[in-house]
């Protein structure tokens, strides 16, 4: 969710410089519901990491490679025979094109891609979506969030229950979050704090009641992950902790957002096994700190 949140500028420039094209997203299937409301895409078509997409009709004229720099989806790309081929420069794969750059934040990244090959203009920092009209299961919580992809980007779960008791102690209605995956560990957060169980909505929310959910929140805190951009997009007040990768390469554009790290500017390895020592060195006391503050700032 991360990864497709982190396009949408250069989705909005796709649109922008293929006016007359229907617009396909090969994406995890359900993903494309969250660009629905601003109609950044037509249509979508599951696609799984970098599994043959099996796709069903003619060659598309046009095929972007918002994945990375190849070669392996510049070749997955290139086998649908398309027209145009629009992705980084990769000798490997025989495919010419900007020259991608290490050191640049994931959203400039895709929007200097889609931009010097359309002829548009791309903002990194256009990342508002539009909130899902779905009902969220909660309105007005605090929003604690804390899973991760890999475990160099998990923050402790018992300081993420410290913090979480702090802010129910201040009165506020916390709700832990999480994938069915994720459900012991948002029940053992939500244990450490003193909550009951209906505080905790892992594994019971849809993608959208998810997203409805961080749209409608006071606040959230999380990690680096896909409810981070979440908040981003929708503008809601958040606290996220950054590990392994600097927040100069992912972290969110100017608004509501306080982000802590201390790490160093070199960027540590994001798929480790083990927490990042930056994000363990983040203490509970600060995080409780910026979360009073932003909550204080937004009323």
């Amino acid at each position: 969710m991360g990864d497709l949140l982190a396009g949408v500028p250069a989705l909005r420039a796709v649109r922008r410089g293929l006016p007359g094209h229907h617009i396909v997203l090969a994406a995890p299937r359900g993903q494309a519901t969250l660009l629905r409301g601003d109609r950044l895409v037509d249509a979508d078509h599951h696609a799984v990491g970098l599994e043959q997409l099996g796709w069903p009709g003619p060659p598309p004229d046009v095929a972007i490679d918002l994945h990375g720099r190849g070669p392996q989806s510049h070749r997955l790309l290139a086998s649908l025979r398309p027209r145009r081929l629009i992705a980084f420069e990769c000798a490997e794969a025989d495919v010419s094109g900007p020259t991608w750059v290490a050191d640049e934040h994931e959203r400039q990244r895709w929007c200097r891609l889609v931009s010097s090959c359309l002829g548009v203009t791309a903002d990194a920092d256009d990342v508002a979506l539009t909130p899902p009209a779905t009902p969220p299961p909660v309105t007005g919580a605090v929003v604690v969030h804390p899973g991760a992809a890999y475990p160099a980007r998990r923050w402790h779960p018992d300081r993420f229950a410290e913090v979480a008791a702090a802010l129910a102690g201040d009165g506020l209605r916390i709700v832990v979050t999480g994938g069915y995956a994720d459900r012991s560990l948002a029940t053992a957060v939500a244990a450490g704090a003193g909550l009951d169980g209906g505080a905790v909505l892992a594994g019971s929310t849809s993608l959208l009641q998810l997203a409805a959910l961080v749209a409608a929140a006071r606040l959230v805190v999380s990690g680096d992950t896909g409810v981070a951009h979440l908040a981003a997009a929708y503008g809601a007040p958040s606290v996220v902790l950054f590990g392994p990768t600097p927040p100069r390469l992912w972290g969110p554009p100017e608004g509501p957002h306080t982000v802590i790290w201390h790490g160093h500017d070199c960027p540590g390895d994001a798929w480790g096994a083990r927490i990042d020592p930056a994000l363990a060195a983040i203490g509970v006391a600060e995080v409780v700190a910026a979360a009073r503050n932003r909550l204080s700032s937004a009323r």
